[in-house]
């Protein structure tokens, strides 16, 4: 298995008591299960780029669930070792394609492992294979355009999450590093480009060059200096640039804060001195998202600082809260009405953080396991993470031991394959739903207890069940 991987982590694991009750439910209805899937012939080679990129999404859907799974009707076992087996053949076609003449086989093939190696864990699969998706990646960022170069970036980014901090995937990342710095610092090349190898660069470097401070630095200063460029002129404006520059800034500006969680203690209060008030006048920018990549890299700092020094205080803190304060409260119309809103939750969050060292907590639920984001630090790890793995961070949250370290969540938990075979019908989860609708505002109905009456609760508590004396004696009057 991968090596643990070191950093910045920590957290505590919750399980979903609602998510229990309805598996234990499930278990004791003993409902019929229905079959995942028809078991098709080996996929040829032959195959449509297409076919293959949906193939292997739809057999390692099928591949992943219990190996105890019945066939209707007939009872019989499905063979996974099969399903399993083609699955894998799917693969090594797209790692096969990778090698094309054809750019538009290659991009398919790109886009078919991304999706496989985004909702799947396959370590041992890519253990014996790792070399050979190298070489190729490397041809393909050579070589390729634009988009086969953005693409094979993103596809690196996911074979370090798959390798984990291991030995292989440091191989790997020594390997495509000078490609990946080269894309991003040439102003030639494609903005798409360098905006994935942007984020590539940063991702791999905190997967497997986390205990290596000459590589960290070498790519931390390669980053800094594609959003230094959006820093102010001497004479305190901002500098003007092309269409979809910012977003590469913001690329650039958010792996750069993800490295910093790496960065020895020592280099924290230079960078933050040096940064902050650069950063600060680039709240002005008129790019929305390249505003809260800002603000949030500011909040970033402000813990690192805090980290080191609790009574850390930035010089301009007035300022910078001035600021906060106009972008949390922003109304101008000349701004779009969801980029305003999107913009005022982030700077409020910042603003409190700053004023008031407390942050908004979040829980991000997954399986019947739960992590929490108590830190900018932390939040911005787990962003980073879903960027890369985008719907696919859920599953490796639950069984890439590589993420599982980092967020303190330990062993991945085995479930009992009955348990994982069954799946909640939309009938049942609509009850549940319902119930716990109906719970929660009989909860919300109930009556406050209030203070300025001087009514206490074991008072409130008599005279209820004395009311209830009058209403029993009143029925039975009646009757």
């Amino acid at each position: 298995m991968p090596r643990s991987k070191k950093g910045k982590r920590g957290g505590s694991s919750g399980k979903g008591s609602l998510r229990q009750e309805v598996l234990q439910l499930q278990l004791s209805a003993k409902t019929a299960l229905s079959r995942p899937g028809k078991n098709g012939g080996r996929g040829e080679s032959g195959a449509s780029d297409d076919d293959l990129a949906s193939d292997v999404l739809s057999h390692y859907s099928s591949a992943s669930e219990s190996a105890s799974v019945l066939d209707e009707g007939t009872g019989e076992v499905v063979d996974e070792q099969t399903a399993q087996e083609e699955t894998e053949d799917k693969l090594k076609q797209c790692i096969d394609n990778l090698m094309d003449k054809s750019a538009k086989v290659r991009l398919a093939a790109l886009e078919s492992l991304r999706s496989a190696f985004s909702s799947r864990v396959l370590y041992d699969f890519l253990l014996e294979r790792r070399l050979t998706i190298s070489d190729c990646l490397e041809r393909s960022l050579k070589k390729g355009g634009g988009e086969e170069q953005a693409a094979a970036a993103t596809l690196f980014a996911l074979l370090c999450v798959q390798l984990g901090g291991g030995v292989e995937g440091e191989e790997g990342f020594k390997m495509l590093r000078p490609i990946l710095s080269s894309i991003l610092i040439d102003s030639c090349a494609s903005l798409s480009a360098r905006q994935h190898c942007a984020r590539a660069l940063g991702m791999c470097c905190y997967v497997s060059a986390s205990d290596d401070i000459e590589d960290l630095l070498k790519c931390m200063g390669h980053l800094e200096s594609l959003f230094v460029g959006a820093y102010p002129l001497g004479d305190g404006s901002l500098p003007s640039v092309k269409a979809g520059t910012p977003a590469l800034h913001s690329a650039a500006l958010q792996s750069w804060a993800l490295l910093c969680s790496l960065c020895p203690a020592s280099r924290i209060n230079s960078m933050v001195n040096y940064h902050l008030p650069r950063l600060q006048a680039c709240l002005d920018s008129s790019e929305v998202n390249f505003r809260i990549a800002v603000g949030e890299t500011i909040a970033l700092l402000y813990e690192l600082g805090r980290d080191i020094n609790q009574e850390f205080e930035y010089e301009d803190c007035d300022g910078l809260c001035e600021s906060l304060k106009g972008l949390a409260t922003d109304g101008n119309k000349y701004r779009a009405k969801n980029d305003r809103r999107k913009q005022r939750s982030i700077f409020r969050e910042v603003l409190h953080y700053i004023e008031n060292d407390e942050f908004s907590e979040e829980k991000i639920r997954f399986g019947v396991e739960v992590v929490y984001i108590d830190g900018w630090m932390r939040r911005r790890i787990y962003d980073a993470f879903k960027e890369v793995l985008e719907s696919g961070v859920s599953h490796h949250l639950q069984f890439n031991p590589l993420l599982r370290d980092i967020f303190g969540l330990g062993a991945p938990l085995i479930l009992d394959s009955s348990v994982k075979a069954i799946k909640i019908s939309r009938t049942e989860r609509h009850l549940f739903n319902s119930a716990a609708f109906k719970a929660r505002t009989k909860l919300r109905n109930k009556p406050c207890e209030r203070e300025d009456k001087g009514q206490t609760l074991s008072g409130a508590v008599s005279s209820l069940s004395s009311r209830d004396d009058d209403e029993r004696t009143n029925s039975r009057s009646l009757w």
